[in-house]
């Protein structure tokens, strides 16, 4: 504010002294047409801009003259300098007597001319870019006759999003009054995409010393994105003292306001090629109006001719805009004769159709502008990328058949400084930057986590453990070179995060958790390790029933069902074979106890050939192979159960907790304090830290403390070491994991998340998280066995197999001796027959016989 002040009390004394002698200086104008009325113009003739503007204000006046007016136009150049403008605008006013000024092009220009202006009650259309606030307040003759360009920040800001830089420097022309509005809405559209500015740099007119040591000092920092707000020959410096410093090439990104971009048309091809890959933001207006067309082949043909050392000839917004300016004069003259507030009055009720749009005055302001052309500065001149608007977006064509797009990629290929289509990443770490400086913490709780060690002075560090190896591998992924030193701190995690806000740290590398107190001061990488927090409570050792263990491979039910299965198929295979052995005596205890016997030793023998029955020997080839199954799998399940260990906890809940008002751990540093308390609810008495996981596991075994709480990364060895002694028991608590910390808004982030993410998806972490684990030795301790005792539903298959073939075996052979008992009878009365037929029979002959053989005996003498 001390510039300005100084700036406003020159400028003031150059009125004064320009009101003594302003009608002896010669200011160069020039008067065309007729004098019915007088409108003034003031431009910086030298310029493109001032040249254009010449003509199309001569030309708009041409024009409303051919329909029977009379008006003329008194063109003052301003020679690029405000003072000069506060003098002819005192000639304009005094010796030319016009009654409306138009311009000047700049706003410290402007200023003055409207004090002039003010102070004789004279309208004048301002044709500089977004009028201060404060202008509307202390200069009423002022009127803003082109329209706001805030809304071009907010395309700017969309072109840096789409890309996803989020480090942006401003470069700017000291002086520009309209940058006080314009800076702050470019801040806030920003903020909008997550990008933030990280110079503003104001660069004096040809100050070549001070342009090379703010471009050096820019180059130096980290980012790489240049958004150029000045005058066009202002920029064209400064992009050629940027090329001789080889800040034009590749990696860099540059995007030019309006106030450059729509001038890009006059640039001659060697200034062309030295702006490769600049992407612009300019002004749109229709040119598919007829009017335009008609205006636009006259001007071509009259600039040509009057500016023939210009290298193109096609009018700009700037143009467009003062021929708007010079028709609102004219027609706000012609209505009124008056001048003053009434001329003024008259001005503000303009509406009509002009070259450039709409022209209707809010608050002695033009409609804002909504949309902006992309266009790419490439080879000997630049392409139109497409459009942006509030309303769509990007698109690539302006119409009903446009689609909104919220990236500038929808626009296709764009070729950026250097000749290169790879977007830039919008930063990098100098050459000449010093070594990250990484936190790394000392005292971790597991070192194979972060482990640092030293010789005996202390000296000589050197830095291990998973998360170590894991930052040093995301390292190796990255695109580019990243320049690091370990440091160690002895103090807590808390702390250490703090040390990167305070700048003593550039990152943190270790087992630090992430919550969100610590994003007060620092942001983290995504976590590398589960996420989470549970409850480890000791394991007991049931040594009750140890008599009765050979019965725990199966349940009761399935015992008592293996019982009677057996006794049933023994019951089916004797009945069979009663009729083949020894007929039992005795009581029916005795027969009972008979078959039984039986039974068993019949299952439990191989001589096969002692079955008489094909029934008998289909009954038990059944129930041998369900025998030997059984058996088998009963053999599997006492082996498991005598040989496995299964760990029961001692508490199953934090309920259980809370009802004994039993005390818990934690480990030192950590942050599940403050969660045991305000979340779960324990009371901070019960609450004891411990440093190490020895010191945990001892106060687990002395009843000290009834459970501990551990994250999910340090339960893991926990449990790998206490394998026996301690279980895991309740739910997983929903907490962040471990990452690696960086200072807020660090450009780096991004990238060392990408390559983060690219180490775990190629197996690397588990790689290095299993090599940690597999490396703890599980220490000897005793835990409770859980026994799981097979049900029938095991062999209800097995079961129903064996008891049905038995079934069916024992109605097969019912059947049969049902049959069998019938056939008997018939055949035993026949058998009686047949014996007692051969008893008659035989008799009979034995007498026969007798009798022969006493005959035979008789004739030989002998006598019986």
């Amino acid at each position: 504010m001390g510039k300005l002040s100084f700036l406003f009390s020159f400028l003031l004394f150059s009125l004064i002294v320009a009101g003594k002698h302003g009608t002896q200086r010669n200011v160069g104008s020039k008067m065309i047409g007729g004098g019915k009325g007088r409108i003034g113009a003031i431009v910086d003739c030298s310029s493109r801009i001032g040249k254009e503007q010449s003509l199309a204000m001569r030309m708009a006046i041409e024009s409303f003259n051919s329909n029977d007016q009379n008006f003329s136009l008194v063109v003052t150049d301003s020679k690029s300098n405000p003072y000069q403008a506060a003098l002819a605008a005192e000639d304009l006013i005094s010796r030319q007597r016009v009654q409306v000024l138009i311009g000047p092009q700049t706003w410290e220009a402007v200023f003055v001319v409207a004090k002039v202006g003010n102070k004789n009650q004279i309208p004048i259309l301002a044709l500089a870019n977004d009028m201060p606030k404060w202008a509307t307040e202390r200069l009423d003759f002022v009127i803003q006759a082109s329209p706001s360009q805030l809304n071009q920040m907010k395309a700017i800001a969309a072109i840096i999003g789409s890309w996803d830089w989020h480090l942006v420097n401003v470069i700017y022309e000291e002086g520009d009054f309209s940058t006080v509005d314009i800076f702050p809405y470019l801040e806030h559209a920003l903020k909008d995409v997550g990008a933030e500015i990280s110079e503003f740099v104001g660069l004096p007119h040809f100050d070549s010393n001070l342009l090379s040591t703010e471009l050096e000092r820019l180059r130096r920092g980290p980012s790489r994105v240049f958004v150029v707000h000045m005058s066009f020959k202002l920029a064209l410096h400064l992009f050629q003292t940027a090329k001789d410093m080889e800040m034009l090439g590749k990696g860099y990104v540059w995007i030019t306001t309006d106030s450059f971009t729509s001038l890009a048309h006059s640039m001659n091809a060697p200034t062309s090629s030295s702006l490769q890959g600049v992407i612009g933001v300019k002004r749109y207006f229709p040119e598919i109006n007829p009017l335009f067309h008609n205006f636009y082949i006259q001007f071509c043909r009259r600039f040509r001719l009057e500016h023939s050392d210009e290298y193109n000839h096609e009018p700009s917004i700037f143009a467009v805009q003062a021929y708007d300016a010079t028709r609102t004069a004219a027609m706000a003259m012609s209505e009124t004769r008056e001048t003053g507030h009434h001329l003024l009055e008259s001005i503000k009720l303009t509406d009509f159709q002009g070259l450039g749009g709409k022209v209707q005055f809010k608050d002695r302001k033009l409609a804002p502008a909504h949309t902006f052309q992309i266009v790419n500065v490439v080879g000997r001149s630049y392409r139109d990328l497409g459009f942006w608007s509030d309303e769509l977006g990007f698109a690539r064509e302006l119409g009903g058949s446009s689609s909104a797009n919220l990236s500038m990629k929808d626009l296709g290929q764009v070729f950026w400084p250097g000749g290169s289509t790879d977007t830039p990443r919008g930063w990098a770490v100098p050459t000449d930057a010093n070594e990250l400086r990484i936190g790394v913490p000392t005292s971790p709780m597991f070192k194979q986590y972060v482990n640092v060690e030293g010789d005996q002075t202390g000296n000589n560090l050197s830095f291990n453990g998973l998360a170590i190896d894991l930052f040093k591998a995301t390292l190796d992924h990255l695109h580019f070179p990243l320049p690091h030193e370990f440091f160690a701190y002895n103090g807590t995690y808390d702390d250490l995060v703090k040390k990167i806000y305070l700048k003593e740290f550039d990152a943190a590398v270790g087992d630090i958790a992430i919550v969100s107190t610590r994003y007060e001061h620092a942001e983290f990488t995504h976590p590398y390790t589960e996420a989470g927090l549970v409850m480890i409570v000791p394991t007991t050792k049931n040594r009750s029933n140890r008599a009765l263990f050979f019965t725990k491979p199966f349940t009761v039910t399935l015992w008592i069902i293996i019982a009677v299965v057996n006794v049933y198929n023994g019951f089916v295979v004797w009945f069979i074979e009663r009729n083949h052995g020894p007929e039992p005596e005795g009581s029916m205890f005795n027969h009972a106890g008979t078959i039984l016997y039986s039974s068993f030793t019949t299952l439990f023998s191989l001589h096969g050939n002692r079955l008489h029955s094909n029934l008998s020997r289909m009954t038990m080839m059944v129930w041998l192979f369900v025998a030997l199954v059984i058996t088998q799998i009963y053999t599997a399940n006492l082996t498991s159960m005598l040989t496995i260990q299964k760990l029961e906890p001692t508490i199953s809940d934090i309920e259980t907790l809370h009802r004994m008002n039993a005390f818990v751990g934690y480990g030192r540093g950590s942050f599940v304090k403050g969660y045991l308390e305000q979340v779960l609810h324990f009371p901070t008495e019960t609450i004891r830290n411990y440093s190490t996981h020895e010191g945990l596991a001892d106060a687990l075994r002395n009843q000290e403390i009834a459970a501990t709480f551990l994250e999910v990364p340090f339960a893991k060895l926990f449990l790998a070491r206490y394998c026996r002694e301690f279980k895991i028991a309740g739910p997983t608590y929903k907490v962040g994991g471990f990452g690696f910390a960086f200072p807020r808004g660090s450009l780096l982030l991004p990238y060392i998340d990408e390559a983060l993410l690219k180490v775990s998806e190629t197996g690397k972490y588990r790689e290095l998280e299993d090599s940690m684990i597999a490396n703890v030795k599980c220490e000897e301790g005793e835990g409770k066995d859980r026994i799981t005792s097979l049900s029938p539903n095991s062999f209800f298959f097995l079961f129903l197999l064996s008891a049905g073939v038995s079934t069916i075996a024992l109605a097969l052979y019912s059947f049969n001796a049902r049959n069998s008992n019938l056939q008997r009878n018939n055949v035993w009365r026949l058998m009686v027959a047949v014996v007692r037929h051969w008893g008659i029979n035989r008799t009979r002959f034995l007498r026969l016989r007798r009798d022969e053989s006493r005959t035979i005996l008789n004739n030989m003498g002998i006598q019986v």
